[in-house]
């Protein structure tokens, strides 16, 4: 059925072989041939929609700020792109977040997104690499293990959170996420999510796509649809291959037409502006007070503040610590007699 479908594959060579062999992946950045993109599109007749992404780069920074052994790169990869595709074209500031809880070598994974293609994340443990399956493919499901999906949908002008949970059904990403959509927000949908490495352990192409059955669409839509998910290639095997996002979408799609003028945006790893990143390690920081800084200074010799998210390292100083903490008094102040006045 359409509903529960789901690629969810990641290659590897048959270089490494089929057990644990050591792994040795050395971290370094790549230029992508491209730019990393995702699409909407509507088919012809306006029954179906389709987001696929091409996040090679996002992934591949990924692996490099969090020095990913080739499993939790596949796993966190997924993750990203999974919460990309859920959270983009949106309501404008509303954020996904993704938990899964698995009782895997993994730990847990966490995802976030937001509308504009911002997305970051981390995996608990960053060296989690199983024994490959006996297909020889990563054991991404073995990685994440059993237990639960949360995802939470939120938005500034919400009362309160969107959170609902599942079961882990495979732990290869994917099929869980498809699932979810289908039990806990009843959207008709599947979802296809892909990280290839090359021979060096680097993310060679990551990518997924979501197609979504809109109201009334018909049986016959549906039939189309159907023959051409499950005869079409991997994720990555098309994005291998060279083929664009616009492409993908084609095959999807094929049979049953591409209205023109899809809406796109370009997703990144983030957002780690570092100005933003340091103001907000700046206000945890201020909330210990200043005596309770000024005792880590006086043990470590320093206060180091390290983003679990973005892995961006940075030292504050005593100084800079008061001097915030008594801007911000100082500020709080004002704002209060004015309260008053007013």
């Amino acid at each position: 059925m359409l509903r529960r479908s789901a690629a969810c594959t990641t290659r590897r060579n048959a270089v490494f072989g089929h057990g644990r062999a050591p792994r040795r992946c050395r971290f370094v950045v790549v230029a992508a041939l491209r730019d990393d993109v995702l699409l909407r599109s509507l088919s012809t007749n306006a029954e179906v929609s389709v987001l696929v992404v091409d996040g090679t780069k996002l992934v591949s920074e990924a692996q490099v700020r969090h020095k990913l052994a080739p499993t939790a790169t596949a796993a966190l990869g997924r993750s990203l792109l999974g919460a990309l595709l859920m959270g983009s074209f949106r309501k404008e500031d509303e954020q996904v977040q993704i938990t899964f809880q698995g009782d895997g070598e993994a730990g847990s994974i966490l995802a976030i997104a937001d509308t504009r293609g911002n997305v970051k994340g981390k995996v608990n443990n960053p060296a989690a690499d199983p024994p490959l399956r006996p297909d020889g493919k990563l054991n991404v499901g073995a990685a994440v293990g059993k237990g639960v999906l949360a995802v939470v949908r939120s938005h500034p002008l919400e009362p309160q959170p969107y959170t609902g949970m599942v079961p882990i059904v495979s732990g290869e990403v994917a099929e869980d996420l498809a699932n979810y959509l289908v039990d806990s927000e009843q959207t008709n949908s599947a979802l296809g999510l892909g990280v290839s490495l090359d021979r060096d352990c680097r993310v060679k192409s990551a990518g997924g796509w979501l197609v979504q059955i809109l109201p009334f669409c018909s049986e016959e839509t549906l039939a189309q649809l159907e023959q051409n998910l499950t005869t079409m290639p991997t994720i990555t095997t098309m994005l291998n291959d060279g083929m664009s996002v616009q492409d993908i979408t084609a095959r999807i799609l094929d049979g049953l037409g591409v209205l023109p003028d899809g809406q796109t945006v370009m997703p990144k790893y983030g957002p780690c502006e570092e100005e933003a990143l340091k103001k907000r390690m700046i206000r945890a920081v201020a909330a210990l007070g200043k005596q309770e800084v000024a005792d880590i200074i006086k043990q470590e010799g320093k206060l180091e503040v390290t983003c679990d998210l973005c892995q961006q390292t940075y030292q504050f100083s005593q100084q800079e610590i008061d001097n915030y903490i008594d801007g911000n008094e100082e500020l709080q102040e004002v704002e209060h007699e004015t309260t008053v006045q007013a």
